[in-house]
């Protein structure tokens, strides 16, 4: 009785860990059409929850690489983890995966839950447990060339798109339109991340089930495991995750349609053929190396190296500490039943700790890109007129522009101040001249 609550227990965490997997990676998807103003916040977020939910059902082939690959398989055929190994490793991955979201870094919640796994492992059964073959061959290398790779095609695909467009006649050059292509390209990104972020949770549950004695070694996920981890994630993605589409959408560089739409693009196809090979690496890293990529490829614009920085450190150290605190929980866990309730008294604790400290500075839909910062994709895309349209909030203010923001506002003001001061130039200058043409005109009259 008491070891079937503790499997119960696993898959329940590992369902909340899917739930905080979907709201941390809805930005991949997501953040840069919502920030050229291709879909609406709330509709692109239940459009990505939609094609999450259809592409956890589409392949296993990553499932069967947590399942069956990382952790190794024992002489009796088990692998060389328990229940509450597993656990313990869930917990140093939503440990992780919460304190990034808190700060708007786009960590990788696929290399939070393998460091997880990796340290309560390595505390259960000794670093012989890791494979470290899987682990260097279809984690680590995937997680150093696929966001090189993403954003080298983000850079060709740019470039590509604006010589495409250039116009030398001073007609509009239509790539604005580029907008609703974006929708179809976020929509296949959406559905490449339930493909293989989706799986990690179902490998973590096959894994559990595997370790309990419950599944035959070597079989991939039964239906339900299918079923229950992408209803999970397609939750988690509706939930939105603003904080980190506000850092993706706006805060590495500014997107224009063009541009956003050659990153995810190149997004959608890394991923999709990461998942056809059974390598589990991060959609957000993929993402997050596209929109560089396509920042650097069009000309004038500005990557901010500093976010850039901040994002590439919280890459490095994902799997550490995750896996640090993974280890510090599975040691709790070896005091028995009391060390599990103790670990999970902790991880809830903690979890409404983070959400209570989040609600003291709230990002959601209406001010994550649509207050601030799609008034800096206005002057991307050049909706209307180009001017910054004030959007009302819950409580009748406007937040505070972002730098960026203040300096659109005042280049577009300096732009409209110079031609009122030519307007009014002319205007003085034609009133000179007539004033002139009379004063002759009478000189000649009297003469």
């Amino acid at each position: 009785m008491e070891f079937t609550l503790i499997v119960l227990l696993v898959i329940a965490l590992a369902l909340f860990f899917d739930f905080t997997n979907g709201f941390h990676d809805t930005a991949n998807a997501m953040a840069t059409p919502i920030a050229t103003g291709a879909l609406k916040p709330k509709t692109a977020v239940l459009l990505a929850a939609i094609l999450n939910l259809i592409g956890a059902f589409l392949s296993t082939e990553v499932a069967k690489t947590i399942s069956g690959g990382l952790i190794r398989e024992g002489a009796d055929g088990g692998v060389l983890i328990s229940p509450e190994m597993v656990f313990a490793g869930l917990i140093g991955a939503i440990v992780w995966n919460l304190v990034t979201w808190l700060y708007g870094l786009p960590s990788s919640s696929s290399h939070a839950l393998f460091g997880g796994l990796i340290g309560a492992a390595v505390v259960g059964a000794g670093f012989s447990a890791i494979d470290g073959g899987v682990f260097m061959s279809k984690i680590l290398l995937p997680a150093l060339a696929a966001p090189l790779t993403a954003g080298l095609v983000a850079f060709a695909a740019t470039r590509v798109a604006y010589a495409i467009t250039r116009r030398h006649d001073g007609r509009k050059d239509g790539r604005g339109r580029f907008r609703y292509a974006q929708i179809a390209s976020s929509s296949l990104i959406a559905l490449a991340h339930g493909t293989n972020d989706a799986q990690k949770t179902m490998g973590v549950i096959t894994l559990t089930l595997v370790a309990a004695g419950l599944q035959d070694p070597g079989t991939g996920p039964h239906f339900w495991v299918i079923a229950t981890c992408a209803i999970a994630i397609a939750l988690g993605t509706y939930s939105g995750g603003w904080r980190i589409i506000r850092t993706l959408g706006a805060g590495l560089t500014d997107v224009k349609p063009a541009q956003g739409f050659a990153a995810e693009t190149s997004t959608a196809a890394t991923i999709l053929a990461s998942s056809h090979l059974g390598f589990a690496l991060s959609t957000t890293q993929v993402a997050s190396g596209s929109v560089i990529g396509s920042g650097l490829g069009r000309k004038g614009s500005t990557v901010r190296w500093r976010t850039v920085g901040r994002i590439a450190s919280g890459w490095l150290f994902t799997l550490p500490a995750a896996a640090i605190v993974g280890a510090v929980a599975a040691l709790i866990a070896h005091l028995g039943t009391w060390g599990i309730i103790l670990d999970a008294v902790l991880g809830l604790f903690f979890i409404l700790f983070i959400f209570w400290r989040s609600r003291r500075n709230k990002v959601d839909a209406g001010n994550a890109i649509a207050v601030p910062d799609v008034a800096e994709s206005g002057y991307a895309v050049r909706m209307g007129k180009g001017r910054v349209k004030k959007v009302s909030t819950k409580t009748g203010t406007v937040p505070p522009l972002t730098p960026v923001a203040q300096s659109a506002v005042r280049s577009d003001k300096a732009k409209r101040a110079a031609e009122k001061a030519r307007r009014e130039a002319e205007k003085a200058a034609r009133k000179a001249a007539k004033k002139a043409a009379a004063k002759k005109q009478r000189e000649g009259d009297n003469a």
